[in-house]
């Protein structure tokens, strides 16, 4: 029998995880911030996933950046970050690379700047790269690059030419159909999928009749979007399992039932982010949570869980 140690070992595109946990990005900041904390490890997650980073540095957008809603959270940070030379120079060497894998997540305003981006980071020691495809196109009238799937095709295509590194592709639930966008980023190359990104949404402050975003929306997450993203995960699940491509599962895992419910519906992996905010502890929570019902159920690993869903 699988033991409380053993059986939550997985892996990941080519990644040997410790856990099928994955820190999301712009959760954790890069990487250091929650080591502070008593109780926390890094080596308690499979990997965790940088803040997403530009080439180059960024401001970000006005306040307010953050808004608590309804068993979620409004947040429109802007992609505040030092750019891809200071985080490769001045904080990767600081990460301690024993305890975790690191997965950078890269944005881009053009094609060409994904792929630049993706070049920089391939001549470092990152485990993996993400790409966040829910980034404006500035050459196409704003329209995001994880809208469109032959835009989302060509961001991958050219970050495959740039990199040697896996490259897992964060997808947008803000579309037509995100399977058929989950396939055009397979065929351009992309060794993984997160599923799904945050929900575009609004708050509005009624005394003073204005969006409580500065950037009037922002992106929703929390146990708010869960049962959207666990519909993406199936779906998508449907594409990616045919190409042997694996899925991290995100969109408000709190506990461990509901990461759970996240694998049993396809992902591989499981994204925390939000859970974080107000649990810092959280992950070992759910990791032993996990062990247990693998346990109970006679399961070895977490591969065995995989996709089980039997539809009605």
């Amino acid at each position: 029998m699988a033991t409380m140690q053993n059986n939550l070992q997985t892996s990941f595109c080519g990644m040997s995880l410790n856990s099928p946990i994955i820190l999301l990005s712009g959760c954790v900041g890069f990487g250091e911030e929650y080591t502070r904390i008593k109780g926390f490890s890094n080596s308690d997650v499979g990997a965790v996933c940088l803040k997403g980073t530009t080439l180059e540095p960024r401001l970000g957008n006005k306040l307010h950046r953050i808004a608590e809603t309804p068993n979620g959270m409004l947040n429109a940070i802007g992609l505040q970050n030092p750019g891809t030379n200071s985080v490769i120079n001045d904080i990767m060497p600081g990460l301690n690379k024993k305890e975790t894998k690191f997965i950078i997540n890269i944005s881009g305003s053009t094609v060409e700047e994904y792929g630049e981006i993706a070049k920089h980071f391939d001549d470092s020691d990152i485990d993996a790269i993400e790409i966040n495809i829910s980034c404006p196109n500035v050459k196409e009238g704003g329209v995001a690059f994880g809208n469109d799937p032959e835009m989302s095709f060509r961001v991958v295509e050219i970050c495959r030419k740039n990199t040697t590194k896996p490259i897992i592709t964060k997808l947008s639930p803000n579309q037509t159909d995100i399977a058929a966008n989950a396939l055009r980023c397979i065929e351009a190359g992309s060794d993984g999928l997160a599923v799904i990104n945050t929900v575009m949404g609004m708050a509005i402050d009624i005394e003073k009749k204005k969006p409580v975003i500065g950037n009037n929306q922002g992106g929703l997450s929390g146990p708010a979007i869960k049962p959207i993203a666990l519909l993406k995960v199936h779906q998508v699940y449907q594409v990616s399992k045919r190409h042997n491509v694996p899925i991290i599962g995100q969109g408000g895992i709190v506990s461990a039932n509901d990461a759970i419910e996240f694998i049993i519906a396809g992902a591989d992996t499981i994204g925390i982010g939000t859970a974080l905010f107000y649990d810092p502890l959280v992950c070992q929570e759910i990791n032993a949570g996990i062990s247990k019902y693998l346990i109970d159920h006679n399961l070895q690993d977490v591969k065995s869980l995989v996709g089980s869903l039997s539809l009605n």
